[in-house]
């Protein structure tokens, strides 16, 4: 058992300080929460399939366990299968999990760079609703977890925000372009690219953003994040949407470690 311990990748501490970490953790939970997201204490284990089945994740990298789960690898599928879970049961109850957040360690069992754990500690946000027309829901949505994400890192550099074009929205009348006008006058300061040429991505649908940080002589690519069809999927209603993000909260450790800009 020894051996194949110090040889499994898959089951090796964190080198981080875990008291710090916690604390860190338990700073980016109230500041999520205090902004109208309500943290989500997870299982550690998913439903089957969680992962592969309305995203695109190959069920290779996550760890399969018994009894129809698996170990938690992305947290948002696992908060958005809450959500229809929820919404399914009792469609009023809509609000209550209109906005929710956590803090979970992921494992992935692809192979990942030296240095790198297999199982890290990630912060989600899921936002869910219902299209009410004029892409509403997309622009209020981002905006207001983009800023929670700035908020998070604020004074400790430079920001600069990438909007990706994906498919998945009417082309005649493409998203990106709603959005953009919206987030430029919403997000004034920050650093706005947008990507127009869309890639094969089958995971996002309209947009797909990432955030990255300039600081302590670094670039960290700090968050992630786009709108699914997860909820239209699980509950067959082409007029759910949905946003999530999710950001590094070992990058976060490492950033503020570094010290503000």
């Amino acid at each position: 058992m020894l051996s194949q311990y110090r040889l499994n990748r898959l089951v090796q501490p964190s080198s981080l300080d875990m008291i710090a970490l916690l604390e860190l953790e338990l700073r980016a939970l109230k500041f999520m929460h205090e902004r109208g997201f309500r943290p989500v204490e997870l299982s550690p284990a998913a439903q089957f399939g969680s992962c592969s089945v309305v995203a695109t994740v190959d069920q290779r990298k996550v760890i399969t366990a018994m009894r129809n789960t698996e170990i938690v690898a992305d947290a948002t599928n696992a908060l958005a299968l809450h959500i229809a879970a929820v919404i399914k049961e009792d469609s009023h109850a809509r609000e209550m999990v209109g906005r929710l957040c956590t803090v979970h360690r992921h494992i992935r069992t692809q192979p990942f760079p030296k240095g790198y754990n297999q199982h890290f500690k990630v912060g989600c946000m899921v936002q869910s609703g219902l299209d009410t027309g004029g892409y509403t829901f997309e622009c209020s949505s981002l905006v207001e977890q983009l800023k929670i994400l700035f908020g998070l890192v604020e004074g400790y550099g430079d920001m600069r925000l990438v909007l990706k074009k994906r498919k998945g929205y009417d082309e005649r009348n493409p998203l990106i372009d709603r959005v953009y006008e919206h987030l430029k006058t919403a997000l004034r300061g920050v650093e706005l690219v947008r990507e127009e040429e869309p890639a094969e991505n089958d995971y996002y649908k309209g947009i797909q953003f990432k955030l990255y940080l300039d600081a302590g002589g670094q670039n960290w690519e700090f968050a992630d994040g786009g709108f699914v069809d997860w909820t239209q999927q699980l509950l067959e209603n082409r007029k759910e949407r949905m946003l999530i993000s999710g950001f590094g909260l070992e990058w976060m450790y490492k950033i503020l470690k570094k010290g503000p800009a």
